[in-house]
């Protein structure tokens, strides 16, 4: 089960840190991704970490503004938005995928790559 909360409402520069905590799995064997949906769009890529936590990926349009990271001993993963715009108002969702067979520095980058998903939180980023 993954439970992903900070979402909320913030004027446009500000930011927001956005937490998912997992638990029924073994968190440090996932790795993690944030994904975005924005109504009348399909979900979109965010950003990933490996489960080694050495490997990071960003959607090109986000580099530079979010931060992923996470703490293995919290069982989360963050991501860190700065420089919010109006534009970057979604659900965001965070997802964990845990397969046996990856390398510890693999991202997965597809929402279909992944194997369990938070409820999502709401992000509203006001002009």
């Amino acid at each position: 089960q993954l439970q992903a909360f900070g979402g909320g409402l913030v004027q446009a520069g500000g930011s927001l840190r956005l937490s998912c905590t997992a638990s029924g799995f073994t968190f440090s064997s996932c790795s993690m991704g944030w994904f975005r949906r924005t109504p009348g769009k399909e979900r979109e890529f965010v950003a990933a970490m490996s489960r080694s936590g050495r490997s990071t990926y960003y959607s090109d349009s986000l580099k530079g503004r979010f931060v992923i990271s996470r703490d293995n001993t919290k069982n989360t993963v963050y991501l860190q938005m700065n420089s919010l715009k109006p534009e970057d108002t979604a659900v965001y969702y965070c997802a964990a995928r845990n397969r046996a067979y990856d390398s510890n520095y693999y991202i997965p980058k597809g929402e279909n790559e992944y194997n369990y998903w938070g409820q999502g939180t709401q992000v509203t980023v006001s002009s």
